[in-house]
C-alpha cells in the first residue's frame, strides 16, 4: 500500500463533511484547509532512484488524494498530469474516493474509454438523499472498478438498485466527540443488501457514538477500526 497526495486542501461539500478529520487536523496546525495547493510529492509515482528504478514499488495499491478530493475543481489544471502518471504505471493500482462524482465527465482523460484497468473510483455517500443523487449517476459511468463508500453513514440507507457492477461497499461511522451515532442495524442492513447482490462488503470503522441492540456506546478514536474488525462481518 502507498499514499499519493498530489495536492491538499478541500471544502466541506455535503452533510458527511460536518466533522471532517482533515479540517479538524488542519485547524489544530493553523492551516487553511480551503487553500488547494500542489504538493512536493506531486510526481511521486514516477520518481526514480539513481539506478533508474521507480521509487514506488510495483504491485501496490496507491491511495490517491485521501486528504482532499481528486475531482475538486481547483485541481483541474493539474489532473491531466496525474492521469499521465497513472498510464505510465500500469504496474500500480490507483484508488481514489470522491463526493464530486457529478464532475466525472469534466475530469477524465480523453483516452478513458471504458475506464483504466488500474484505477478504482469510490463514490462516497452518507445518507439516502446523497445515495440517490450520486449513485444514480455513478451507476451509468464507464468505470472498470467501482466502490461505494458509506462513510460516515449517518442514517439507514437502501442502495440495492445501485449495486450492479460494484466490487466493494465500505461502511463506517463518524469520528468526533459530537459525531452523529452509527446504528449497527444500519450496517447490517447494507451488508444484507451486498450479500443479496453478490458484492463484497467491509465494515471499516464504528462511530465514536455507536448504537448496538438499542444501547449507545462511546468509543475512543483508536478503537473504531479494531472494534469494527472484531464484529467479523466482512464478506
Amino acid at each position: 500500500m502507498a499514499m499519493w497526495n498530489p495536492w491538499r486542501g478541500c471544502h466541506r461539500y455535503s452533510e458527511g463533511c460536518k466533522f471532517c478529520y482533515i479540517h479538524k487536523g488542519d485547524a489544530k496546525r493553523g492551516m487553511d484547509t480551503g487553500a488547494i495547493v500542489k504538493l512536493d510529492g506531486f510526481d511521486a509515482p514516477v520518481r526514480k532512484t539513481k539506478k533508474g528504478e521507480y521509487k514506488m514499488k510495483p504491485g501496490q495499491t496507491v491511495y490517491v488524494c485521501f486528504s482532499t478530493d481528486f475531482f475538486i475543481g481547483e485541481a483541474d489544471e493539474w489532473r491531466k498530469e496525474c492521469w499521465e502518471m497513472m498510464r505510465e504505471r500500469p504496474d500500480l493500482h490507483f484508488l481514489f474516493l470522491t463526493k464530486r462524482i457529478e464532475r466525472f465527465w469534466n475530469c477524465i482523460p480523453d483516452d478513458w474509454g471504458d475506464g483504466y484497468e488500474n484505477v478504482t473510483i469510490g463514490c462516497t455517500v452518507e445518507n439516502q438523499a446523497r445515495a440517490d443523487e450520486r449513485l444514480s449517476f455513478f451507476k451509468t459511468l464507464p468505470i472498470r472498478h467501482k466502490n461505494i463508500i458509506c462513510q460516515p453513514l449517518i442514517e439507514r440507507i437502501d442502495i440495492r438498485k445501485y449495486l450492479d457492477g460494484v466490487e466493494l461497499v465500505v461502511v463506517g461511522g463518524e469520528s468526533d466527540r459530537n459525531a452523529r451515532p452509527l446504528d449497527y442495524e444500519w450496517v447490517l442492513a447494507v451488508r444484507e443488501q451486498c450479500i443479496s447482490a453478490g458484492v463484497h462488503f467491509e465494515f471499516r470503522q464504528c462511530g465514536t457514538h455507536f448504537i448496538k441492540d438499542g444501547r449507545e456506546y462511546t468509543l475512543n478514536v483508536r478503537e473504531l477500526g479494531s472494534q469494527a474488525r472484531k464484529a467479523g462481518i466482512d464478506c
